[in-house]
């Protein structure tokens, strides 16, 4: 039997693809380069996917590596989003010229203002607490304060990463931030003077070091000290109880925090998808996988953080120290870190 389409069919189909000539389709991927690497973020975007219909394509390298090929890229690169664990990282990206401004209402009312950029460059998507952690058998008065680690009556007790280390790099650029570039030069000096070794390892070698013995008084992130109690971490695990921790600055400014950072790339060939992707980033169901994969914090108010962090109990956050500050004065961090031999 034959079909006859009627003629308002025909119409509206017409109507329809003039419609789809006018307004061209968003895209359907989104190229994404991350220096995150969980098996987690198979779920986030696939949840991303079934809520746009836009696939997720993933490269996932060490930051300065994705920062080096997409400015080796240049116009040709692929890229549309870029991640970095830390704003370190994403000023080096900035640096580097492969970022490009963006614009979203629902990031600037999502996201509160000292986690974004000033240029719309980027933003956080998750936070990273530094904090001060003790031995409770040798230590009974620990540190309250990030300047108080500089005290002579610390010397040779605290364990601490190198100077190249961004997260410490960050944390100096926050206290030439918030209490002057002397200041800040007399604290790093105070430091080296107060290591019970050269720098070395990452955080969780830092905490491994009061368990050993080897150290008193350590600093690291938040996430390598949790991951102590949901994973058996080799020198960690067996002397965590062993450890306490102090969330400093409480009676001022609060706790140092790192971000998690996102960003859209300058040559992004899909910007639209890529501005969905950032947008998504920010939503309850991102913010809590996020926070899920390393034991971290929400960048979003109200979302709810990780169950594993409420081992570390409440504490007042550092919101007066504008993020961005880490990228101006990362330079003169670098530089005080040369004069003081803070290798």
């Amino acid at each position: 039997m034959k079909y006859r389409m009627k003629p308002f069919t025909s119409l509206r189909l017409m109507v329809c693809a003039l419609a789809a000539i006018a307004t061209p389709a968003l895209a359907q991927e989104v190229n994404v380069y991350s220096s995150r690497h969980y098996d987690s973020d198979d779920a986030l975007y696939a949840e991303f996917t079934a809520e746009t219909g836009i696939t997720v394509n993933r490269i996932e390298a060490k930051a300065d590596e994705l920062i080096a090929r997409m400015a080796a890229e240049g116009a040709n690169s692929p890229a549309d989003v870029f991640i970095a664990v830390d704003v370190g990282r994403m000023t080096r990206a900035e640096e580097a010229g492969v970022l490009q401004p963006f614009k979203s209402d629902l990031i600037e009312s999502r996201i509160p203002d000292h986690m974004q950029h000033p240029d719309n460059l980027w933003f956080g998507i998750s936070q990273r607490a530094r904090l001060i952690f003790y031995s409770k058998d040798r230590v009974k008065n620990p540190p309250q304060t990030y300047e108080e680690l500089a005290d002579p009556k610390w010397k040779g007790a605290i364990c601490i990463r190198s100077s190249s280390n961004v997260y410490n790099q960050s944390l100096l650029a926050s206290l030439i931030e918030s209490d002057g570039e002397a200041a800040a030069r007399d604290w790093a000096a105070g430091v080296v003077a107060n290591m019970a070794r050269a720098p070395q390892g990452g955080d969780t070698d830092q905490l491994r070091g009061l368990v050993s013995g080897e150290c008193d008084v350590a600093v690291a992130n938040h996430y390598y000290f949790l991951r102590g109690f949901s994973d058996e971490v080799d020198g960690l695990t067996p002397g965590i109880d062993g450890i306490g921790w102090v969330w400093p600055n409480q009676e001022g400014r609060g706790a140092h925090l790192n971000l998690a950072t996102a960003a859209m790339a300058a040559h992004a060939p899909h910007p639209d998808a890529a501005l969905a992707l950032l947008e998504f980033f920010t939503g309850d169901f991102a913010q809590k996988e996020f926070a899920r994969q390393n034991n971290e914090y929400t960048a979003v108010p109200g979302v709810g953080d990780d169950a594993s962090t409420a081992r570390l109990g409440d504490f007042k956050a550092d919101t007066t120290t504008d993020m961005a500050s880490y990228s101006r004065n990362s330079a003169a961090a670098q530089a005080i870190f040369n004069q003081v031999g803070w290798n």
